[in-house]
């Protein structure tokens, strides 16, 4: 038997940077949703634990035993095995919490097949910020860092999304070690309804993403993707999580769909990819 579980691309559509504990680690407030555009994972029973990837962004995952998928299977098959197969469709190293996500699809593929519950949060946690988020189907607010996970209201339907990433990776340690100021305010107390995607960008107008300067530093073609972004139409664009990718928010998923064809042809080796913001796709 086989369980394939799919690990979606996570949007920072807010990133405020809050603070800095003592450990080093950041505390985050940011809206955080879900795309299309997926990588997948995939798991059979085995006698050994093993990984193979595969899919046209495989070139870049490290195989390794600090694998996060390898990391995250271990904490299931403590005395057991698993085939488990990743077929990669995110660019790595993006700011669309690719790894994160791979790990938390792991670790739902993994108890379904094996019948075995999911690790607590603090060791999910351990495996990285993103990871508890990933596990998470539907927006939700991650604040701390990334242990708190508050719901929030449904976003808008009839809205498009965009995603373009110029295909630079971009290491988060290095964009936080950029980072001018640590200490931010967060997002407002509450997160309004927002009855269209007019609402939501107006609303995201007056919130941030406190990496986007840093990573531009790093990587100035981020600033030229954010232009191509709001040049073809877009409500919004920004960056997010730590980086390259970039979101542009439309009236429409016509309109987001319109607006890739537009980049494509003009930067035809950047990743892309559109979808409607609402419902959310399934994570399984």
């Amino acid at each position: 038997m086989a369980v394939r579980v799919l690990a979606p691309a996570k949007i920072n559509l807010t990133l405020h940077v809050t603070g800095q504990r003592p450990d080093g680690y950041h505390l985050l407030d940011s809206l955080v949703i879900f795309g299309k555009a997926a990588d997948v994972v995939q798991v059979r029973d085995a006698k050994i634990l093993s990984l193979k990837v595969e899919g046209r962004e495989a070139h870049d995952v490290p195989t390794g035993e600090d694998n996060l998928v390898l990391r995250a299977a271990r904490l299931i098959c403590k005395e057991r095995g698993a085939e488990i197969t990743l077929t990669k469709n995110l660019p790595v190293a993006s700011g669309i919490g690719g790894g994160s996500a791979d790990a938390a699809a792991t670790l739902r593929a993994l108890s379904a097949l094996l019948n075995e519950p999911l690790p607590d949060r603090r060791q999910v946690l351990a495996l990285g910020a993103d990871v508890p988020v990933c596990l998470h189907k539907q927006p939700v607010r991650m604040q701390g860092v990334g242990e708190c996970l508050s719901p929030t209201p449904e976003m808008p339907r009839n809205t498009g999304m965009l995603l373009v990433n110029p295909r630079v990776g971009l290491a988060t340690p290095e964009v936080f070690r950029r980072l001018e100021s640590r200490d931010n305010p967060p997002m407002p107390a509450e997160i309004p309804l927002f009855s269209d995607a007019s609402e939501l960008a107006e609303w995201l107008r007056c919130q941030r993403n406190d990496l986007e300067s840093a990573a531009i530093c790093l990587r100035p073609v981020i600033a030229d993707v954010i232009r191509s972004i709001q040049k073809s139409g877009s409500l919004i664009a920004r960056m997010s999580g730590s980086g390259a990718t970039c979101f542009g928010l439309y009236a429409s998923g016509e309109d987001a769909q319109l607006a890739q064809e537009k980049i494509r042809a003009a930067h035809p080796d950047w990743w892309t990819s559109w979808f409607d913001l609402a419902p959310m796709p399934s994570l399984s």
